[in-house]
């Protein structure tokens, strides 16, 4: 089969349509841990809805793949669960505003397997044993039941990206130390109101500590950046 294929609308102008294998070698360049079967995986999510033939081949449109785009940057860049992502494409104000860089905290997280997390995070059985020696993926269950939170995935991809330039999961053990010490710092603050038997006041609780956790975050990324600008000027 050809790597694009023209349909014909009913307003009569020629649409240009790639097959799943064109999509993935068009973005491989900007997103090399692009495969087939995780754009599949996407469509599987609901996340892309390409046409098809009457065989059954994919055909996407130059729609489907600035979505596709959208969905891994968004990935890439954010770290942002499937879940989030598909409140973000969905929402009508998503494009005009500004991206939420955090899950939201009430929300239900999915849970994966181990092979499904290797498949989508791109990264080798050994890789997932270490990162879980260093505390950066915390799996669930024992053997067959062993799961990990759907946010596991997108921490081994990313962790993955760094182990290409050198940053073994021993060197990022600082991350999770970090992580958990900010953590800390904000639930000391909301414990209260989180350990209340009032809903109510329980649900105040979380919606403080989402907010803090945006706020702490985008104070570290700014410290963080400052940082980084002053080594690149040096």
């Amino acid at each position: 089969m050809s790597t694009t294929t023209a349909i014909e609308p009913a307003d009569g102008h020629t649409e240009r349509r790639l097959t799943i294998g064109a999509v993935c070698r068009r973005l491989q360049d900007e997103f090399p841990d692009i495969s087939i079967s995780k754009i599949r995986y996407l469509e599987d999510q609901g996340l892309l809805t390409p046409k098809r033939t009457q065989g059954g081949y994919r055909l996407f449109s130059e729609e489907d793949v600035e979505r596709l785009q959208t969905i891994l940057q968004l990935q890439r860049d954010e770290f942002l669960p499937l879940r989030v992502i598909r409140q973000e494409l969905s929402s009508p104000s998503s494009a005009p505003r500004k991206r939420r860089r955090s899950a939201d905290l009430a929300g239900h997280e999915e849970r994966v397997d181990a092979a499904e997390l290797r498949e989508r995070a791109g990264v080798a059985s050994d890789f997932v044993r270490e990162l879980e020696a260093y505390g950066l993926l915390v799996p669930t269950g024992e053997g067959t039941e062993r799961a990990y939170l759907e946010s596991d995935v997108d921490i081994a991809a990313a962790c993955g990206r760094l182990a290409r330039f050198g940053i073994a999961p021993r060197h990022l053990r600082a991350f999770r130390t970090s992580a958990d010490r900010e953590a800390s710092l904000l639930e000391a603050l909301v414990a209260p109101a989180l350990r209340s038997r009032n809903p109510e006041r329980r649900q105040a609780g979380v919606e403080d500590l989402q907010t803090l956790a945006e706020l702490a975050q985008e104070l570290s990324q700014l410290l963080f950046w400052r940082v980084v600008r002053q080594q690149a000027s040096l």
